[in-house]
């Protein structure tokens, strides 16, 4: 018996020694979030990811997470404290994170950071971002196809990543709408509107009410929220719905929304954090790499539209990126991009013009 209980012993011992040992080779994931998870459009998307990242990775992750960490200061005070409380990696999900990210990173160099959306790196910290112009775009050519061509698009910010977003979607408008032959004017096909917010619930309605009173036939929601693509739905208005499918929160007239799949972004990063290869890189992955993509398209699409959108979705997931092919004027008529050129990632992630077709102008 005695034998029985000291063999027993040696087993738990074991046990609990490989159990200690596996729970020292969890990653701590942290995530910092610009607004609640249930927002119904980015923060939304980025927890989707952690979900899945959780779900990918099980015991393997011990995950955390902080909602509404909007302003700089805050951003610095979460980040910090999720440094000092061990965490191997730390993610940004904004790029209103970078500078605070930035400062810390430099004062725990054994800490991983990775931010999305931004552009500064150090040793311990890298960046990440999806083309959202490829999807921007295939839904602009859906919107051409069908013949809308007066479009009104609620902006949020006027970074990079977003004008570049309005720049492909009024890109694919213009494609759409020579091969549908319709009539229109190539100068003002999409105007644009400025919320100056990622999310204001409020004003996305007010700015979409006032664009589809004065006669635009397309909403293009742009914000954090599907409140203007559901205003212009009220209003007997189309929509186009952003980062999320917005046909499940009510938009019901929504031809498309563009969607995002972090998951795959978070999962790969942490596996590398996990096997010891993770290095900084700056991120910058598409449809090729599944991290984009639209939602099931809306009941009024036709299916000559859904053939020709689908074949141009099918070459980009083989990296085949149409975009931001030349000849791209901007609004003055300049030659920005050359026939047989496409645009560089420094340009897309450093875009500051509009292309010809855009109508309103960027804030100072």
């Amino acid at each position: 018996m005695k034998r029985i209980l000291m063999a027993a012993l040696a087993v738990a011992l074991v046990l609990l020694a490989a159990s200690a040992a596996f729970a020292g080779n969890k990653v701590r994931v942290a995530f910092v979030l610009l607004e609640t998870i249930n927002d119904q459009g980015w923060t939304a998307s980025h927890y989707a990811g952690i979900e899945q990242l959780k779900k990918e990775l099980g015991d393997k992750v011990e995950v955390s997470y902080t909602e509404n960490v909007m302003s700089p200061a805050d951003s610095e005070r979460v980040i910090r404290s999720y440094a000092q409380q061990g965490c191997d990696i730390v993610f940004g999900t904004t790029f209103t994170h970078m500078d605070a990210m930035y400062k810390v990173a430099g004062e725990f160099p054994k800490v991983k950071f990775m931010h999305c959306a931004g552009y500064k790196t150090r040793p311990n910290m890298g960046t990440y971002m999806i083309r959202i112009e490829q999807t921007e775009y295939l839904a602009g050519y859906l919107a051409g196809l069908m013949g809308y061509k007066n479009v009104g698009t609620v902006a949020t910010q006027p970074i990079p990543e977003v004008v570049r977003g309005i720049n492909a979607f009024t890109l694919g408008l213009l494609r759409g709408l020579g091969e549908a032959k319709a009539t229109h004017d190539p100068a003002k096909v999409n105007t644009v509107v400025w919320l100056k917010a990622w999310r204001d619930p409020v004003n996305e309605t007010t700015l979409a009410e006032t664009l589809a009173g004065r006669g635009h036939d397309l909403i293009r929601q742009m914000a954090d929220t599907p409140d203007s693509a559901k205003a212009a739905c009220a209003k007997g208005v189309a929509a186009v719905g952003y980062c999320d499918d917005v046909a499940r929160y009510g938009a019901d007239c929504a031809l498309v929304s563009t969607v995002f799949h972090w998951g795959r972004v978070y999962v790969d990063q942490v596996r590398k954090v996990l096997d010891g290869t993770w290095k900084p890189v700056e991120y910058f992955g598409g449809m090729e790499d599944g991290v984009v993509g639209l939602s099931p398209l809306g009941k009024a699409v036709p299916q000559a539209v859904r053939d020709k959108v689908q074949a141009v979705a099918a070459r980009m997931e083989k990296g085949q990126d149409e975009s931001f092919a030349g000849p791209i004027l901007d609004q003055s008529g300049k030659e920005r991009i050359a026939a047989g050129q496409k645009a560089s990632d420094k340009d897309l992630l450093t875009m500051q013009w509009f292309v010809k077709g855009v109508g309103g102008k960027l804030p100072n």
